[in-house]
């Protein structure tokens, strides 16, 4: 391991990636990789995950090429960086902040959408002019297995490398000193990756999750929220960070929305899921039979409840009025299971939310007025009003976390500055030297003035 760093710390010293044209064409010839192979990752992430070849294209491949498209759009002026005004007291120099590549950087990718969470960041480190390390997840064996191979026939080793194996790997590379770190994933392995972050001093980027909570108010479109509601928690099974976690809905509507929301599932996966293309399966076995016991210690199911672990198949699932000490209440699920529960005044259910560890997405259905009053007396990473999941179709938004459930933002320019070190750089002028600064200060009064 040390090799291989000692490896991409010469290549960084070499200077190479500090060159504008360099950086592009590198991400030119990743977006070629990712187009040539993209029927092949869709097979793969269909294998893994049994997601449809659409539903990989949309929420992976497009993703990290509309990425790649608006760093080659605008990369020439990030890092050109920009002028901002000197103040009178320093005058008549020049300020700038210059963006200057960190070095060697780390990236940790899960499995739930192995390839936008692992080349999206990639983007940004390369765009920025780093070296890069690639850590996936063995979880997803055939998307793992062409991402190492298209990396190295994109990318010198040098450059950017890609590490297989399991969490002992994870444990193993994270003793080296990088000069970032990029973990997406659980929180508790977070907190495992911030300890070892912390014995370097190492730049430290956690992208996390939580429980993110979607509220319907009394005045909400039933049948839209119902629509968008089941496709924001059903992509990839419920294997996504910002799914809606759990659901509050105003009790006038609560039956209603029940039955709307049934309505959708069968209207996008047919009266059996399992017999659907477009329904992908969880992980692993395992994952599959955490789940089932989730599901039946949790209250009484509204519809779905069909779990077959052994083909890692959860049936889409309403839990109704679930205890707040239930297991489906107190662990984020990571799957096509939705608690619901029932408000009449919005503000228990903005206390309910604020009790809790600030959300990585929260979700509001309804009027203008009720939406405003929860987003100005909550906290979240991002926020949907009459939708979820879209808020990561902006590459212009930040994407990431708070609190606990997450460190640091992404996505566009914040990925290139994410990974660089924003350099404040003054440049003064030799053919004038104002005595004002220098001892024994006797024009301090005159400071003060610019000062106020």
């Amino acid at each position: 391991m040390e090799s291989l760093l000692r490896g991409h710390r010469r290549y960084f010293a070499e200077g190479r990636t500090r060159d504008v044209r360099f950086r592009a064409e590198a991400l030119r010839r990743l977006r070629k990789a990712l187009r040539d192979h993209t029927d092949a990752l869709c097979e793969a992430l269909r294998l893994d995950l049994h997601k449809s070849a659409s539903e990989s294209y949309l929420t992976e491949i497009g993703i990290v090429l509309q990425e790649i498209a608006r760093h080659l759009r605008r990369l020439k002026r990030w890092t050109a960086g920009r002028r901002v005004p000197s103040p009178l007291t320093i005058l008549p120099s020049g300020s700038r902040i210059v963006p200057e590549p960190l070095g060697v950087v780390l990236i940790v990718a899960p499995w739930n959408y192995p390839v936008q969470l692992l080349l999206n960041p990639l983007v940004g480190a390369l765009s920025a002019g780093n070296c890069a390390v690639l850590k996936s997840s063995p979880l997803v064996p055939h998307t793992e297995a062409l991402l190492k191979r298209l990396i190295g026939e994109v990318f010198p080793p040098g450059y950017v490398s890609f590490l297989e194996g399991g969490p002992e790997v994870v444990e193993e590379v994270l003793k080296q000193r990088f000069d970032s770190i990029f973990f997406t994933g659980g929180s508790a392995f977070g907190q495992t990756v911030m300890r070892a972050a912390a014995e370097h001093l190492t730049p430290l980027t956690l992208e996390l999750g939580g429980k993110s909570p979607c509220i319907v108010g009394r005045d909400a479109d039933i049948p839209l929220a119902a629509r968008r509601i089941v496709w924001g928690k059903l992509l990839n099974a419920g294997q996504t960070c910002v799914a809606p976690d759990y659901l509050f809905v105003h009790a006038d509507r609560k039956r209603q929305l029940c039955v709307e929301m049934e309505r959708a599932v069968r209207r996008f996966f047919g009266d059996d899921p399992r017999l659907s293309d477009d329904y992908p399966r969880i992980v692993s076995v395992q994952a599959a039979e955490r789940l089932q016991r989730m599901m039946h210690g949790s209250g009484k199911i509204l519809f779905g409840g069909t779990c077959d672990p052994q083909q890692r198949y959860v049936a889409p699932t309403l839990i109704d009025e679930p205890d707040d000490d239930s297991p489906v209440m107190r662990q984020e699920i990571f799957g096509p299971l939705l608690p619901v529960k029932g408000f009449h005044d919005i503000e228990t259910v903005i206390r309910y939310v604020n009790e809790r560890d600030k959300p990585l997405a929260l979700y509001y259905f309804g009027g203008r007025r009720e939406a405003d009053r929860v987003l100005r007396s909550t906290s979240s990473g991002g926020a949907c009003v009459n939708d979820t999941v879209v808020q990561l179709a902006n590459g212009r938004l930040p994407f990431g976390g708070v609190g606990r459930s997450g460190i640091g933002k992404y996505h566009g320019r914040f990925s290139f500055e994410l990974f660089s070190n924003l350099r404040a750089v003054v440049r003064s002028p030799r053919w004038i030297d104002i005595p004002l600064r220098y001892a024994p200060y006797r024009s301090i009064r005159l400071f003060k003035k610019f000062l106020k």
